[in-house]
């Protein structure tokens, strides 16, 4: 018997057993769609992590405010080294001003964009002749480089520039649900018109390009104005901090321009050589690493349910395999007898096993894909194919087909063909 002789005979014997197959794929692709799905939505997940948080991308970090650490006292904690020199601690509870982050702006030269932004309000409500909108709209004080470094595109108009920031001029940027609310979809409309924010006249300079929402957050029920307008109308704590970012053209500079950054801000902050950073230095993705590395905890709850599914799929196929071994005793003992040899017979019950285990993964991988781009279409991704796990599920499969497939090849292989004629 030639190989495609054995292959088309155990592709009969598979359709031959129609209930019996459907059953054992079934298990087989019920361990697949867990593993492929869970794994398939969480790449999803990664991706809306990576747009919500990474907006600068590997290029870019963010000096902030760093909150002191206070515990049951109020006292602050630092824990030191024996032996090591003692440090002077920075003075805390200053965050950065309006005048501190300007000063950085002027003073640092590094080959980078930087950004000064400040949050304004996240309850201000919008009118427009009698129109006004619910007390949900957020308010964002930027600069020139704001919206370039945060992923906003204007999409009619034009965007803050450096007069407006430094006349302090109220004219604003709205994001795609501020500008339907009040001009329907027509985003041409907008330019020039006047709104309230608070009761406060505003010019519309430009509309933002649509950027969806974000674990419940539409990130398009926005209103950017220049950081002095929010600083000055929309900002009641006189003790919030500036955020400065900064955005390098090339990722081989990042730690270069993250070092000259310290160094310039710390000058800035008036701290010496003995006081540490009052300071917090945040890479633009680190946020997203953080959730992402949790994510891993799914991944192995996924790898684990699969694994767990498909032993119980291998224990099932290879008792219906042995089976199938004394159903067709006499069958075996025929191909015996007409010149067909031991290796024949084992390859044949191998081949039956391997391609129901395939077919379990075909469909399982099919399933998977899109029960785990359902998570993706609901957080606005785009279509996900994780062929790593793709790859490492077919692999799996081939490995419980093989497995469980052996010790029922070889029973068949070693039965007597005149007992096996014989047998009723």
């Amino acid at each position: 018997m030639t190989l495609r002789d054995t292959l088309s005979l155990s592709f009969r014997t598979v359709r031959s057993n129609k209930l019996r197959t459907g059953i054992t794929v079934a298990i087989i692709a019920l361990g697949i769609t867990a593993l492929i799905g869970i794994n398939t939505a969480i790449v999803a997940i990664q991706q809306k992590f990576l747009e919500s948080f990474s907006s600068m991308g590997a290029l870019g970090f963010t000096l902030r405010y760093q909150e002191p650490r206070r515990f049951f006292r109020n006292e602050e904690v630092k824990k030191e080294k024996k032996g090591q020199k003692k440090e002077k601690k920075s003075s805390q509870g200053k965050p950065i001003t309006e005048n501190q982050a300007e000063a950085f702006k002027d003073i640092y030269h590094f080959p980078a964009q930087v950004s000064t932004n400040i949050m304004g309000v996240r309850d201000a409500i919008i009118s427009y002749g009698n129109q006004k909108t619910n007390p949900n709209v957020w308010v964002v004080g930027g600069d020139e480089n704001y919206t370039s470094l945060n992923g906003f595109s204007v999409l009619y108009g034009r965007d803050l520039n450096t007069l407006d920031i430094q006349t302090s001029r109220n004219v604003c940027l709205i994001g795609k649900d501020v500008a339907t609310r009040f001009f329907g979809e027509s985003f041409e409309r907008p330019l020039d018109k006047i709104i309230r924010i608070n009761n406060i006249p505003f010019r519309i300079v430009g509309t933002l390009e649509p950027k969806g929402s974000t674990f419940g957050r539409s990130l398009d029920n926005i209103i950017i104005t220049s950081y002095s307008n929010v600083r000055r109308y929309f900002n009641s704590n006189p003790n919030a901090s500036f955020n400065i970012q900064v955005k390098v053209p090339d990722i081989k500079l990042i730690d270069g321009a993250i070092g000259e950054a310290t160094g310039t801000f710390r000058t800035i902050r008036r701290l010496s050589v003995t006081e540490t950073d009052n300071f917090q230095v945040d890479k633009s993705d680190s946020f997203a690493e953080m959730l992402i590395r949790n994510l891993s905890f799914i991944t192995f709850a996924a790898l684990l349910i699969g694994v767990i599914t498909l032993v119980g799929a291998a224990i099932g196929l290879m008792n219906i395999m042995l089976v199938a071994v004394t159903e067709r005793t006499k069958e075996i003992g025929l191909v015996k007898a007409i010149g067909g040899k031991k290796k024949n017979v084992r390859y044949q019950f191998l081949y039956e096993s391997i391609i129901i285990s395939m077919l379990g993964a075909g469909f399982g991988i099919v399933l998977g894909i899109i029960l785990g781009n359902v998570v993706g279409i609901l957080l606005s991704t785009s279509f996900v194919i994780p062929w790593n796990w793709v790859i490492t599920g077919i692999v799996i499969c081939s490995l419980v087909g093989l497995l469980a497939g052996i010790y029922p090849a070889i029973k068949a292989a070693r039965l007597n063909p005149i007992e096996a004629l014989r047998y009723e």
